[in-house]
């Protein structure tokens, strides 16, 4: 009787393979950066943000039991001029007393064409939340060069938000013309794992 269930058990087990989940990497913080433009009069301003934290887990075979999650901490905004960062923390932009993170969280990943894959989630800003599809680009895999053992991946999204969507500003600078409201973002990603 007992060698007859585990046959059962074993027939079973090859009729309905148990499922594989993609893969958790983690962030390489030192080279992952999410990048912001936006026009200032005649000029450009560029920062980024930089500290961040989620969860990354992703197998270009299997994208659909993937998830990629960031929390940014937005007082870590960081445009090289600390008087202008100041202004951007503050109550007339970003507010980040009362609203201290950026958020994405994904609820579907679906393979587009080649190394494109779009990811279905939510932007959360401020008090807003939006669901925006990003286009993530799948640049490769290999041997981590810097580090025996390990597996690096990088990836790249781009996308332009209006800042007014996400209540970042009342206008009266845009008005003036000084700082636009179109904000260009780019995203580039390493991660790691062992292999």
């Amino acid at each position: 009787m007992k060698k007859y269930v585990l046959a059962v058990f074993v027939l079973c087990s090859l009729s309905f393979p148990f499922a594989v989940q993609a893969a958790e990497w983690q962030y390489d913080t030192t080279h992952t950066r999410f990048y912001f433009e936006i026009d200032h009069t005649f000029a450009k301003v560029r920062g980024y943000f930089e500290d961040f934290s989620g969860t990354f887990r992703f197998d270009p075979k299997n994208p659909k039991d993937g998830k990629i999650d960031v929390e940014i901490k937005v007082k870590s905004i960081n445009t090289g001029v600390p008087k202008r960062d100041n202004h951007l923390r503050s109550g007339d932009f970003f507010d980040v007393a009362k609203y201290p993170l950026i958020t994405f969280k994904s609820k579907k990943i679906t393979h587009k064409e080649g190394g494109v894959y779009l990811v279905e989630g939510d932007f959360t800003m401020k008090d807003v939340t939006k669901t925006l599809v990003l286009p993530l680009i799948y640049l490769g895999t290999k041997d981590n060069p810097l580090q025996e053992g390990e597996l690096v991946a990088g990836f790249e999204t781009k996308l332009t938000i209006d800042r007014f969507d996400y209540h970042v500003g009342t206008g009266k600078f845009y008005e003036i013309g000084v700082v636009g409201k179109d904000v260009d973002i780019t995203a580039v990603i390493e991660v790691v794992r062992k292999k």
